[in-house]
């Protein structure tokens, strides 16, 4: 299989060695085609976000406005804040001249003339690594008005990175957006949509950075040929990475619909000690979890995850043991989605602290049946009911991680709790029933 993101080429991220390899031709042939010819075959590839929406790129690119005088911007989202990703920074390590050939091909495409590369605070290698690409790119004619004489071409455009303060918000679109404002990353309200009302007031579009990266291949080698890699309804490779209870983590690129066995025991090495899998989730924190022994035949791909009722989110597979302590696991879950909520909406800023409270009292061993679905009703509140999609990203490890694995929390939970009763004569002052006697 070709390896379209991560090809097996040393130092392809030199400048040089790119070009060698034919860097920045499909840039070339782009700008002698139409911005809506390029819309067309992004939508026919079939190429859909890889930031965890899995929305279709050509057809957010067509949403840009065609009649307008007013500035267009890309954001290219490599925040990557989430939990268990971490596979937009092999991007910026090894092959971050595809992602600018993408920027500006993009940019060609909806009619933009300045983008910026927003990316996590804490990615400071690859901030510079990043960084010394623009720079040799800028260098050497390919960005900005150079690009004129370099491609024979009108079109020029600008790149800049935006270097994010940390906060897991800001992956959101809109948060993201208001940061590269100056503004505190709180995200918006929609509609409108980026589209109509972006940075600025002015028409932008966002997309993931190995999205943007998979552009210039589609464009080279034709809409057919990527359409052709995986499964039809999700085309095109995807760069998995794994982490947890495995004998070699990392990132694999490997065709959408690859079995998600065949990653965890054929790329990743299996489970140390062959032990047996509890759990996996399958596209970073938020996403709904899996039982571990219901893997077999479940694809990587967009459609068969929400076939089995998750997600394939970020990519980010994260494999537990049977040793694992779930209650742990999510109690950690939940205090990061309660540390990074913007505290905006109200369900979210409360919720996600209550949640962590009952799961810490599950922890200390003071929990009851009822707290489990106490926190089932929490995270049933939550969703929906936000701004963001943070609220859903809190809520769905809670709901679901209990509900598949209720037999696992009730273990956990002490039958023997007592509650207090509240007053109702001086002479039941002391008074204390076990909660299972109590009936509403």
């Amino acid at each position: 299989m070709e390896k379209i993101l991560l090809p097996d080429i040393n130092n392809f991220h030199q400048l040089e060695v790119y070009k060698e390899q034919g860097g920045f031709s499909a840039a070339k042939k782009a700008f002698g085609q139409t911005p809506d010819e390029i819309i067309d075959s992004v939508k026919k590839s079939g190429l859909r976000g890889r930031g965890g929406a899995a929305f279709s790129a050509g057809l957010k690119w067509s949403f840009m406005p065609k009649t307008t005088d007013l500035p267009k911007y890309l954001c290219v989202n490599g925040d990557e804040s989430e939990p268990g990703s971490f596979k937009d920074r092999q991007i910026f390590e090894f092959n971050p001249h595809q992602l600018i050939e993408g920027t500006l091909i993009t940019c060609y495409a909806i009619g933009a003339k300045v983008a910026y590369i927003y990316i996590r605070g804490e990615y400071h290698k690859w901030i510079k690594l990043m960084q010394k690409a623009l720079d040799d790119a800028y260098e050497h004619g390919y960005i900005g008005e150079k690009m004129k004489s370099t491609f024979g071409t009108d079109f020029y455009c600008d790149i800049f990175i935006h270097k994010g303060a940390g906060a897991y918000i800001c992956g959101e679109e809109s948060s993201l957006m208001n940061s590269l404002e100056g503004q505190r990353g709180y995200p918006r309200v929609k509609p409108p949509f980026p589209a109509q009302n972006g940075l600025w007031g002015n028409p932008t579009t966002i997309n993931n950075v190995e999205t943007i990266a998979n552009v210039p291949k589609i464009i080279e080698k034709g809409w057919e040929w990527f359409a052709a890699i995986g499964e039809p309804k999700h085309p095109g490779t995807i760069l998995f990475g794994v982490s947890g209870h495995v004998n070699k983590p990392g990132v694999y690129e490997l065709p959408s619909g690859t079995l998600l066995t065949e990653i965890i025991y054929k790329y990743a090495g299996g489970v140390p000690g062959g032990k047996k899998i509890l759990c996996v989730i399958p596209g970073g924190s938020s996403m709904p979890p899996l039982r571990g022994d219901k893997l077999e035949g479940v694809k990587m791909d967009a459609e068969s995850l929400k076939e089995v009722g998750s997600a394939i989110g970020t990519g980010g597979i994260m494999v537990m043991d049977e040793d694992t302590d779930l209650v742990k696991v999510l109690a950690r879950i939940t205090k990061f989605y309660h540390h990074e909520s913007c505290g905006q909406c109200t369900p979210c800023r409360e919720g996600t602290g209550w949640m962590e409270k009952v799961l810490n009292r599950i922890l200390d061993g003071n929990g009851s049946t009822s707290d489990l679905d106490l926190l089932i009703s929490i995270a049933n509140n939550i969703d929906g009911n936000t701004i963001c999609a943070l609220g859903e990203a809190a809520a769905w490890p809670v709901r679901y991680t209990i509900e598949r694995f209720r037999d696992y929390f009730e273990k956990r939970v002490n039958k023997q709790i007592t509650l207090p009763v509240k007053n109702k004569v001086h002479s039941m002052r002391k008074t204390s029933f076990p909660i299972a006697d109590i009936t509403k």
